[in-house]
């Protein structure tokens, strides 16, 4: 019996054994293994969070403390914020060539002239976090221009209030014209728009049908594409040739955004280190906000966001009475007032899908594509 207990008490230790190794060193070693890999995943994401703070910290930041006469900010936690996309510049006499839009934002003195900002959106971000609307204001709508202080001027095509008093004007302009607060402010020049589309691989777009852009002399064909880099921004500047003009640039635009969207959200860039990391310097390095806007509000705004998909996105576009041509001023757009002013009160009061609902043609299909 001795003899088998002993072969026994061998055959139960050599069970015990992985590699020669006892079971009390072999746990102990697999807890080590554990505990490396945890915290290497906590370096990863510690060393992450950090970098990203770094870029969102680099993000040049423009003073709005001068404006006055503000609308008073809306009641719940919704938020509206004012984007603007702004030529690269053509410095008037006197101004120097060698600065950017975001240095000359943040300088003592807006250069007045040297940029215009083609394109002036509302983002609405409901307060639930679930839904964001998109609302594009047309560049040659009339109405009173707000120098940087917020003091009425004279009365001009909207993308006139950015080009004459910076960022500032465009937020005094706007608010003025649709009574709500702006929480925020962010301009990206057109680089942002040439780095994303490459960063990410490429943006599809479709072309219903060919045509030409005697402007930038540029022949489109029509069918299915990718456009990255220059040929992106080619695509998302073009007016001329285009039947609606202005209009047809918006609709363009505003598609251009849903399908950029649609890769910045699809899993083969967020999945991807290094796309991602290139999508969003591509971000930071193009883009300017106001300075109430500190990194910590907007990374905790980016979270609260992380299970917004494309299409939880509209597109509208502010109501439109007609144009007509102002001597002195060229062509300009007249907003359906009454409608507008619906739509304003919709943002005020974030119900935007009550509007919706009223007006379903108002918003930008994602079937309708534009030329």
């Amino acid at each position: 019996m001795a003899r088998g207990d002993a072969r026994t008490r061998r055959q139960v230790a050599g069970k015990r054994r992985v590699g020669g190794l006892p079971f009390h060193r072999r746990h102990r070693r697999a807890l080590v293994t554990v505990f490396s890999v945890c915290a290497l995943v906590l370096a990863v994401v510690t060393g992450y969070a950090y970098w990203l703070n770094s870029q969102l910290g680099n993000v040049e930041r423009v003073d709005t403390d001068a404006i006055k006469n503000r609308p008073d900010p809306d009641e719940g936690k919704s938020l509206n914020i004012l984007l603007l996309g702004s030529d690269e510049g053509e410095p008037q006499s006197g101004q120097s060539k060698d600065t950017t839009v975001a240095e000359d934002a943040t300088a003592a003195k807006w250069p007045s002239g040297k940029y215009r900002s083609d394109t002036m959106m509302i983002a609405h971000i409901s307060a639930d976090r679930r839904s964001v609307h998109l609302v594009s204001i047309p560049r040659d709508t009339y109405t009173t221009i707000h120098d940087e202080q917020g003091d009425a001027t004279n009365e001009q095509k909207i993308n006139a209030a950015f080009s004459a008093y910076g960022p500032n004007g465009a937020i005094a302009t706007v608010e003025q014209l649709t009574g709500l607060r702006m929480a925020h402010v962010a301009i990206i020049d057109w680089d942002g728009f040439r780095d994303l589309s490459s960063a990410v691989g490429g943006v599809p777009v479709t072309i219903p049908r060919a045509f030409y852009d005697p402007q930038q002399k540029i022949q489109w064909d029509a069918g299915d594409q990718e456009l990255q880099g220059q040929e992106a921004l080619d695509y998302v500047r073009t007016r001329y040739g285009l039947e609606g003009g202005d209009f047809d640039r918006i609709a363009r635009q505003q598609n251009f955004l849903r399908s950029l969207m649609q890769k910045m959200l699809d899993r083969g860039t967020t999945s991807n280190p290094v796309k991602l990391t290139r999508t969003l310097s591509a971000v930071t390095k193009n883009l300017t906000v106001d300075d109430d806007w500190d990194p910590r509000d907007m990374r905790a705004l980016a979270l609260s966001l992380r299970d917004t998909t494309a299409d939880d996105v509209s597109f509208l576009t502010a109501p439109v009475a007609t144009t007509e041509d102002v001597p002195g001023i060229g062509n300009v757009v007249r907003l359906d007032e009454a409608k507008a002013e619906e739509l304003f009160t919709a943002l005020r009061d974030d119900d935007v899908g009550a509007y919706l609902r009223k007006y379903p043609d108002e918003e930008l299909a994602a079937e309708d594509e534009i030329s």
